[in-house]
């Protein structure tokens, strides 16, 4: 894992020590740069394969330069299949190779996650390219001509400082996180899961190209009756598992929740060490997991460490962990994971967790409803009698109870509009408050996803998968987990996300995900043969930790001090008296709710003091 930095047409000079600086955690091992005509790279290396110098990077290999962020599990398969061979095992040698023999059309080979940018010098031609999920970010800064790419948003804003896009950051706030393409700052695009873009160096035409399509895989139905799918399931997830816990030079060690996706991972990840390290969090205030995660342990003789979080420094952390994300993020759990990565990195420097496991199987209770009822295409006579019922209900406040859990059903299913429904069933920010905002957001492009996905031939349920796959795990839950990771040194990686898994999962039978009241079934009866049978029927928890309890305890002062600042950012957004009133408790809404919406506002301003900021170490350009 590492951080990745160039330019292409920069006229000037940049200090490299700013670029080393901004990027060092995710590379502390080693750090260089190289030169080839007017294209400029960089690299910080966290080395976990080929722990040699061979490994080095940027790296070259005839005509082929390349900075590569990422694992490419199967390469030293794909060196046998290919007939390729070179005494270091790197596998971003392996790219360079493979690219030669086969162009682009390579990423389709690789089980991996990968952000590179790769200069073919004989032909002209420059590439970006991601992995399948969106695993391994990728940053594009656009300027007269200049491009720079950056593994981060943190160091553009640092060397550029492009100006916020407000329409952008609007949009933040009603959907809880940056859809697809889309960042906080103008000329910035984040480039997209499954994609490539080739720049001709000569003439500096784009192409961008979709590699890979999840969404063509919800439109393959294997029809696989549940015990086959079940032994197919179980494969491929074995051989995810083994893949990525051998092509580590490196110690790696497992997340351990008390949940079935993480209990999978760890179960089938100790066949391939003598004793794996295994880390759970156990919180106050928070549901404790530790007891089951511990049930686990003990079955599998981990050596397992529980981390026991306080959070008694957070009202001192709390801006230094939002500051490590370089946008806006609404989501809270963002601290836990912050302090379960530090610690985990004091042990290890691989990490297994249950990623995309959720989005893929149906893990959420919200998606229950949508594996009978199309709330995209919901009726106006269901749609106003739920909208009845709810506004005379009283307000759900507790978390987890059913009652919560109907409420929030008979909101979403009241909305007419499938941004709306899908707004509702997702982060349920300022949805239903946008005549609070003053700067419109920009939501076109989901609106046009959206209107796309549901005139598909598929069922509901798989509609909000794939959405949620698309928007939610890609904009907001694999950041989370790889800046938290990052931040500390530390390679996190995702089994569940795997290129076996990815093509088959989405085209499994509904039955075989949610039935019933159950969710992702299928991994449940994976479950029985693997975990305690207390933890095959526990529901979806994640890191539940107190938010309403912390906004108006420790945090209160914080956030009261930069919702109150003068200088602001979100009033140019949304309304100052909606959250004068959300602050006052004179807004009908849940205790829940208003906790997410202030954390996010909050959010928002801890990213505009660090955005503007002054680096410790100002970028010397020297303009040509």
């Amino acid at each position: 894992m590492c951080g990745i930095f160039g330019t292409l047409n920069h006229q000037g000079e940049l200090d490299a020590s700013v670029v080393f600086d901004g990027l060092r955690h995710r590379g502390p091992d080693q750090q260089d740069s190289l030169i080839i005509d007017t294209l400029k790279l960089y690299h910080t290396r966290l080395a976990i394969q080929d722990l040699s110098s061979t490994g080095r990077q940027p790296m070259a290999y005839k005509d082929l330069y390349i900075v590569f962020n990422g694992e490419i599990y199967n390469h030293m398969q794909l060196r046998t299949r290919y007939q390729l061979k070179a005494a270091s095992n790197s596998d971003t040698l392996t790219i360079l190779m493979l690219y030669e023999r086969l162009g682009m059309a390579m990423l389709a080979e690789f089980d991996g996650m990968f952000a590179f940018a790769l200069y073919d010098r004989k032909n002209g031609r420059l590439f970006f390219a991601r992995d399948r999920a969106g695993k391994k970010p990728l940053y594009l800064y656009r300027d007269a001509g200049m491009l720079a790419f950056s593994s981060e948003l943190s160091l553009l804003n640092t060397i550029f400082s492009p100006e916020p896009d407000l329409s952008s950051l609007s949009a933040y706030l009603y959907l809880g996180h940056h859809y697809r393409r889309a960042v906080p700052y103008r000329k910035v695009t984040e480039l997209e899961n499954g994609h490539y873009l080739q720049i001709d160096t000569h003439n500096g035409t784009e192409k961008q190209v979709s590699w890979f399509s999840i969404e063509e895989r919800y439109q393959v139905q294997t029809r696989l009756p549940l015990g086959d799918a079940l032994a197919r399931v179980d494969a491929l997830l074995q051989t995810a598992v083994a893949s990525r816990m051998t092509s580590s030079d490196l110690q790696v060690g497992c997340f351990l929740s008390g949940g079935i996706d993480s209990g999978l991972v760890t179960a089938m990840a100790a066949k391939h060490t003598d004793r794996l390290k295994t880390f759970t969090v156990k919180m106050a205030g928070g549901f404790d997991e530790s007891e089951l995660a511990g049930k686990v342990a003990r079955r599998y003789d981990t050596d397992h460490t529980t981390i026991e979080i306080d959070f008694s420094d957070l009202a001192n952390d709390i801006e230094m962990i939002i500051a490590n994300y370089g946008e806006p993020t609404s989501d809270n759990s963002v601290i836990p994971s912050y302090y379960v990565a530090r610690e985990a990195g004091k042990h290890v420097r691989v990490v297994l967790n249950g990623d995309g496991a959720d989005e893929l199987f149906g893990g959420y209770r919200r998606y229950v409803p949508f594996r009978y009822v199309d709330f995209f295409r919901s009726g106006s006579l269901a749609a106003g009698t739920s909208k009845l019922l709810s506004t005379l209900l009283p307000v759900a406040h507790q978390k987890q109870s059913n009652y919560t859990y109907l409420y929030r059903l008979l909101e979403f299913s009241a909305k007419r509009d499938p941004l709306q429904v899908f707004a509702s069933a997702g982060a349920d920010l300022m949805n239903g408050f946008e005549e609070w905002f003053i700067c419109p957001p920009a939501l076109a492009a989901i609106r046009a996803d959206l209107e796309r996905v549901n005139r598909l031939s598929i069922s509901p349920l798989k509609k909000m998968l794939l959405m949620d796959f698309q928007s939610m795990l890609f904009g907001r839950l694999l950041p989370k987990m790889d800046i938290a990771t990052m931040a500390h040194s530390l390679e996190g990686r995702s089994p569940f996300l795997s290129d076996g898994l990815l093509r088959f999962v989405p085209g499994i039978n509904d039955a075989h995900k949610i039935s019933g009241l159950e969710t992702k079934v299928i991994l449940r009866r994976l479950a029985e043969k693997y975990l305690p049978a207390e933890l095959v029927h526990q529901p979806k928890r994640g890191f539940e930790i107190p938010l309403a309890d912390w906004v108006d305890g420790q945090l209160r002062e914080i956030i009261g001090d930069y919702l109150g600042s003068a200088s602001t950012l979100y009033k140019s957004l949304i309304s100052e008296r909606f959250v004068r009133d959300l602050m006052a408790r004179k807004l009908r809404i849940s205790d829940q709710r208003r906790a997410k919406i202030l954390f996010a506002v909050f959010s928002l301003e801890v990213w505009n003091k660090q955005r503007t900021k002054k680096p410790t170490h100002k970028p010397q350009i020297v303009h040509a």
